[in-house]
């Protein structure tokens, strides 16, 4: 189980999953819409607990059992209903994450070379995730 004192600095990591699965969700034309979501919260934490170490220190450069867990996560989602999901996981816990933290996490996707169409940011409308 995650120390509930880092929950806050995962969600910074669930952002950058977040914005990462709608690029992925954009670009598959078999997606579907409807339907319960297959991605849970453990699922996006478990992914991407790799990314807390640099999203609380920093570093050099951002792990690559980090990228590896984005894409895992990227392959996972494939509908409207996960992306919300992966983006509702991240606006749960997104009060708790610093600026610093946020900088942070924005500069995962590109590092694990990710493209992102939105800032990433604790305030993302998850409803607009199409």
């Amino acid at each position: 189980m995650l120390n509930k004192q880092l929950l806050p600095l995962l969600l910074v990591c669930i952002a950058v999953a977040a914005a990462a699965i709608t690029v992925m969700a954009t670009t598959t034309t078999a997606s579907s819409t409807d339907g319960d979501a297959t991605v849970t919260c453990n699922m996006v934490y478990s992914n991407l607990e790799p990314c807390l170490s640099y999203v609380l220190g920093g570093g050099l450069s951002v792990p690559s059992e980090c990228c590896s867990g984005l894409k895992s996560l990227l392959s996972t989602a494939s509908t409207k209903s996960d992306l919300q999901s992966a983006c509702n996981c991240l606006k749960s816990v997104a009060s708790g994450a610093t600026e610093v933290q946020i900088n942070r996490a924005a500069k995962i996707p590109g590092e694990c070379k990710a493209n992102i169409p939105f800032k990433i940011t604790p305030n993302v409308d998850c409803s607009k995730i199409k």
